[in-house]
């Protein structure tokens, strides 16, 4: 007898994207808590937006461009040769490729089982959460080409202080077996199956790359959007309800104190790395000091929900704990490094 049993219908909020949600749900409360705000937060949204718009463009087909030519093929040299040099090119593919944590979990997970050192997968972890050319576009749009620049070098910073320090400490109880006994590689990003084998940079010659080109285009035309929206509307509210005191007294001044808290704080606030930008644009307006906002960033983009879930399905808590460690000293380390650079 065959099993007519359907399944059950998913609620509409479930079905419904939780980003577009939560920005129609905020304007809705704005409109009928605050409506004399509510034109001036849309206005300042999309004045944000369209100031934004062209790193967007450039930033999704930059993105399009590498995963329709299988650029990812490049990631599997980092995992070759000598354990110190696939530590220092795993740091800089992290901190430079246009591909999440999330992405890579399968590949990732492939090159653990056979055999890759920790040591240069833990430096690529790192590094990869916290700068891509998309995320550098947006960030040297809002927050100016130094800071960007600056993250940048304190992704590939942070990566190399991880990777190697879990070289040195490779025997300890914290990284011996480090690897779940069946770790889930399923990943949270929508993307194409990777190409196989040499990148073909001229991509356009075969369709199923024009397609990916395509999806790929759309998909984070999409993605950016909807949160940047997102981010901008709550960085107008921030601006306009949060005293500039409060932020001023909790992460403002100087000090390591500031930093420590732009650290703690970063990782329950962060939405995603875009979110974050106009978030640590508008605390900076209201007296967030330079260094807790190189912490914030930091320490919030090796902790979000996606890169966090990438290493915490392949890796036993003990090591996450040591990979959320790292993020932390790293992220207090960039942080005194740029309040005394700026």
């Amino acid at each position: 007898m065959a099993d007519t049993t359907l399944p059950a219908p998913r609620s509409f909020w479930n079905r419904m994207d939780k980003a577009w949600a939560s920005l129609i749900i905020i304007l809705m409360l704005v409109a009928v808590l605050d409506w004399p705000q509510f034109w001036p937060t849309v206005t300042f949204g999309a004045t944000s937006l369209l100031h934004t718009a062209p790193f967007i463009a450039f930033a999704v087909l930059a993105v399009a461009y590498m995963k329709a030519s299988g650029a990812e093929t490049l990631l599997a040299r980092a995992f070759e040769g000598r354990q110190t040099r696939m530590i220092v090119l795993a740091a800089l593919l992290g901190g430079l490729s246009p591909f999440c944590s999330c992405e890579v979990i399968p590949f990732i997970a492939a090159m653990l089982a056979l055999g890759a050192p920790l040591a240069a997968v833990m430096a690529f972890w790192l590094a990869s959460p916290l700068m891509d050319p998309a995320m550098f576009l947006i960030t040297s749009g809002t927050l100016g080409w130094d800071f960007a620049i600056a993250k940048t070098i304190a992704a590939v910073g942070i990566g190399l202080f991880g990777g190697f320090a879990t070289m040195l400490a490779a025997h300890s109880f914290v990284f011996a077996d480090p690897l779940r006994e069946k770790p889930h590689v399923g990943g949270c990003c929508s993307a194409n199956k990777p190409f196989q084998g040499a990148p073909l940079w001229r991509f356009w010659q075969e369709k199923p790359r024009i397609d990916t080109f395509r999806a790929t285009a759309l998909d984070n035309a999409v993605f950016l959007l909807k949160w940047l929206a997102l981010a901008y509307v709550i960085e107008a509210l921030m601006l306009h309800y949060i005293p500039a005191d409060a932020v001023a007294g909790l992460l403002g001044g100087t000090g390591i104190t500031p930093i420590l808290m732009g650290a703690i704080v970063g990782a329950p606030a962060y939405l995603n790395g875009y979110a974050a930008v106009p978030m640590v644009d508008a605390l900076l307006a209201q007296g967030m000091s330079n260094g807790a906002a190189m912490s914030f960033v930091i320490a919030g983009g090796v902790s979000c929900i996606p890169a966090a879930i990438a290493v915490w399905a392949l890796v036993k808590p003990r090591v996450f704990a040591a990979y959320i460690g790292f993020a932390v000293i790293g992220a207090v380390l960039a942080g005194i490094a740029w309040q005394a650079a700026a």
